[in-house]
Parts: structure tokens; sequence; C-alpha cells
């Protein structure tokens, strides 16, 4: 039986195993890496082309491998991909793709838990479940949805504005894609509207230190009461970078407010204007991809998982990293190392009580 299993390969998972072999875990004998995709680099491999690094924000290092400075131009896919997987291979992580792990089961509150993929199972101790949100892309409903003739498509499916050219898209989401993807749609000669239920919150505030742990401190209030974590710019607001001031002054990253519904040839909007639209990018963001731990029974009546740090207060056998306020790349790092410590930690504990 392993110690500890790891699922998921992106920051989170990678800082885990790397400090889980420094705490003296032995990769393969002790604990194993799971990862669904065919290759490294996490949810960053599915970013569209145009995510240049540059234009990518908070990317960090991983603990013991600086990322150094890449071409600001080159795709953050790319760059990505090619750091996690150099840091896989520098480490000697055992990381084990693609495997899509199915359900965590267990036939007890303490004994050890089962870890399901599609080709096989693994019994463990515990596990540390940096999973992220990719693979659950948000739709919110609005009536109408399933009659547009047009085209709709989420952040999750976009790979190019050029596709777009001589196209009127809706976009729909008051994040940083969003803004991100309002811009190249005009480059590209598509014409947009943008639909938000609340006015963009732009900030001219510093993205700093202090910001960050007030940010942290605002997450960890909702997980610490068992409530799903809330939308990243609902936390930190939009930075107005020079690039969004032009957009702002252009009229191109105006919001023509929330909508009512859908109709076949576009959108009904709360002021009652309809809009015709030969697209919808629904740029409304992710929810935590933890389908596979429904057996385990640790949502709370809130919707949300109760958490203390890293560790889930339902299962002490399950820590979640990636999670919360560690969703970013700088706290899924400190959450990785946090969730070895924790993890090696009650390993000896469970050692010394048999």
């Amino acid at each position: 039986m392993l110690k500890t299993v790891v699922i998921g390969a992106g920051q989170a998972g990678l800082s885990a195993a790397y400090h889980l072999r420094r705490q003296g875990l032995e990769p393969e004998r002790d604990f194993v890496v799971l990862d669904a995709n065919p290759g490294p680099g996490g949810a960053w491999r599915h970013r569209w082309p145009s995510l240049t690094f540059g234009t990518a924000h908070n990317i960090h290092d991983l603990p013991g491998l600086a990322l150094g400075v890449p071409d600001p131009t080159e795709p953050a896919s790319d760059v990505v991909s090619r750091y996690y997987g150099a840091y896989e291979r520098k480490f000697e992580l055992p990381v084990h793709r693609p495997e899509v792990v199915r359900e965590v089961v267990s036939d007890s509150t303490d004994g050890p838990l089962r870890v399901v993929t599609g080709s096989a199972s693994r019994d463990t101790e515990l596990i540390i479940n940096g999973t992220g949100t990719w693979d659950r892309p948000y739709w919110p409903y609005y009536p109408g949805r399933e009659l547009f003739l047009g085209s709709q498509l989420h952040t999750h499916d976009f790979r190019s504005a050029e596709e777009f050219k001589g196209l009127h898209v809706v976009v729909v989401g008051a994040g940083t894609s969003a803004a991100q993807f309002l811009l190249q749609l005009t480059a590209a000669g598509a014409t947009t509207t943008w639909v938000t239920r609340r006015p963009p919150a732009f900030t001219g505030r510093e993205f700093n230190a202090e910001w960050g742990r007030e940010v942290e401190a605002s997450v960890n209030e909702r997980t610490a009461a068992g409530l799903p974590p809330a939308s990243v710019v609902s936390t930190t607001g939009l930075p107005l970078t020079r690039q969004y001031q032009d957009g702002i002054d252009a009229g191109i990253l105006i919001s023509a407010g929330g909508m009512r519904s859908i109709t076949p040839e576009g959108v009904l909007l709360e002021s009652g204007r309809e809009i015709r639209a030969d697209a919808i990018l629904w740029a409304t963001g992710f929810r935590a991809a933890l389908d596979h731990l429904a057996p385990l029974k640790l949502r709370e009546p809130g919707g949300g998982i109760r958490m203390d740090g890293v560790h889930v207060i339902k299962d002490p056998r399950v820590l979640l990293v990636g999670y919360g306020a560690s969703a970013s790349t700088l706290g899924a790092t400190r959450a990785g190392r946090a969730a070895a410590v924790a993890a090696v930690k009650r390993l000896d504990k469970v050692t010394a009580s048999t």
C-alpha cells in the first residue's frame, strides 16, 4: 500500500511531490502522482495559443528550479509545459499519465483509501488532491440558451480570435479572460458586446504582498465556513493596466450590463435592448474538479468543502491543494509544501499509534 497518492500534476501537485521527496518519502514505493493529461503542463497545456507568456499573469516558480525569463511572445502553454516537464525529470517525480482518477472510495472512515483510475486501482493511506478547475467549465443558465442559432463556446474551448473575423461576438463574464478576449477579438476584426451581471471591477491598486494576504484571508473565510470559493475577480478585481485603460477609452471594455435571456438571433439585455450575435463566448469561469471525491461525502450543506488550510475537516486522510486560496500558482506552490508536510506528520502519527 502506498503512503500518499498525489492527484494532478499541475503547480500544486508538482510542488507537493517535490516536498514529499524532501520529507523522505520514496517515489513509487511510498507515493505516486497521477495525471490525466497525456503530457506535462497541467491545465496550462490546454490554453489558447494567443495567450502568450507576456500576457498570462502570475506564473510562479516551482520550488528548486527557477522558471527563468522566457520569451514573452511565446505561448504560455508551451512555456509551462516545457518547464513542468523539465521539473519532473530533474527531480525524478513519479508521474503516471495519462491516468484519469474516476473515484476515491473507502470502506471506513479511518482505513485506507482506494484510488480508482480507468486502468487500475491503488490503495493509499492519504491523498493530496490537486486537480484544479480546468475540467469543470461553468456554463450559467439563461432562458433560451438552447435556441440560439449561432455558435457558443466556453473559455475552455477557445483557440483563436481570428476564427471570429467579421462576426459579432457577445462575451459573457467580468474576469480577466473576458477582457483579454474582447481586445483580441476586436484586433482580429470582430465586433463585440460585453455582458456582465455587475459592472467590471477595475482597480488601480497595486497587486503586492499585502493585497495577496488580504485576498487569501477573504477566500479562506469562505472555505473555513464550508462555502464554495468565490470567483477570482470578485476577490481581486481587474488590474487597470495601460492596455485595459486603452480598451476602455476605445469603448471596447465597456459593459452593456446584464443579460435577461438568449434569443435565436442574439441576446436580450436587462435594459430591454436586443443584440444580434453570431457567437456567444462564455468567459464565466470554472468550478473545482472534485467529482471523483464524491464517494467520500466531503461537501458541507453550503456546497463547499470546509477547510483548515489544506486540511479537509470531514476527512483527515484528504488534503486539498489548488482549491480556494491556493488556486493561484503562487498559492498552489505554498499549498503543495504545506500538504506534503501535513501528510508526513499524519503518517508519522498513524505509525506511532499502531
